[in-house]
């Protein structure tokens, strides 16, 4: 009797041992859900669901703010309405900050780091790979023709080219006359304005040979038909995608940095190109292709 009694005893002392450490670990993750925002397009509503799958698959509760203009999303989370959501160095540098052009993409975070940290008590979280910087698209097939693999090769061959620009490239800073102060004149064939969106289909119906573009658009996942040149001068900023989070909810959760992390160290721009050619030019929903990627790295 007294030998089952305490064989009984013992079996309760571990069940209630179980439940306690289950009750400890979830604990670690009580309290308001994690706000996590994104701005509206494909790129950052991807990164963003990604953010919070992995919070989740770790015990979170998530509460997602998708699809805030550009225009306000660091008002959005400096007024306390977002926890986190994937930002650029290169946009903290020179759109929020203000600061000067820097081309380095160490110096850049380290400078972005400290800034929002003093200013705003916001944390950088470690950089990505994935760099959706400014830069210049040709054709393939005349990048092969005529040997072309960088901007100073592009300039030098300006003159058997068309531009497909977008108006307001010819006229920024960070457009074509910061890039002629850097790598001299671009005396084009021709130059002739387009939409935005449609670009691409420019280049593809030979009506144009090079045009602007974000080096993560999904439609350069077709790299027979479209080349991103090599910035050799290194005119353009670093646009290096990195989960920015509120120090508070940072200090309640540091281990949300090592999860995010771990996220980020698989995402460079190759990735980011496949991920966005999914949504953009396959037509999958972006919550599906986000899913599928986050599945991809258990």
């Amino acid at each position: 009797m007294i030998k089952k009694y305490l064989i009984s005893l013992v079996a309760v002392l571990f069940a209630s041992a179980i439940v306690t450490s289950s009750v400890s670990v979830s604990a670690n993750h009580e309290g308001e859900a994690i706000r996590i925002g994104s701005k509206d397009f494909t790129e950052n509503l991807l990164v963003a669901e990604i953010y919070a799958l992995a919070l989740e698959a770790e015990g979170f509760d998530v509460e997602r703010v998708p699809a805030i203009s550009s225009a306000i999303v660091h008002t959005a989370i400096t007024n306390d309405e977002i926890d986190l959501y994937p930002e650029y160095t290169g946009t903290g540098l020179l759109t929020v900050l203000q600061l000067p052009m820097e081309t380095d993409p160490e110096k850049v975070f380290e400078i972005v780091k400290t800034e929002y940290n003093e200013q705003f008590d916001l944390t950088w979280l470690d950089y990505s790979q994935a760099n959706d910087s400014q830069g210049l698209v040709i054709t393939t097939a005349k990048a092969e023709e005529l040997e072309i693999e960088t901007i100073s090769d592009l300039q030098a061959h300006a003159d058997e080219l068309r531009f497909a620009s977008q108006g307001e490239f010819d006229m920024r800073e960070d457009g074509l006359p910061g890039l002629e102060g850097v790598y001299g004149s671009f005396t084009w064939a021709s130059s002739t304005i387009y939409d935005n969106s449609l670009k691409y289909q420019v280049l593809k119906n030979d009506e144009a040979d090079v045009t602007p573009a974000y080096t993560t658009e999904g439609q350069l996942v077709n790299n027979d038909l479209y080349t991103v040149l090599e910035d050799d001068k290194q005119f353009w900023p670093p646009y290096n995608l990195v989960p920015i989070v509120r120090n508070n909810v940072l200090e309640a959760h540091p281990e949300i940095e090592e999860i995010l992390g771990e996220v980020n160290d698989q995402l460079d721009t190759e990735k980011m190109i496949e991920l966005n050619a999914k949504v953009d030019v396959d037509g999958e929903e972006y919550l599906e292709v986000a899913k599928e990627f986050f599945d991809s790295l258990k």
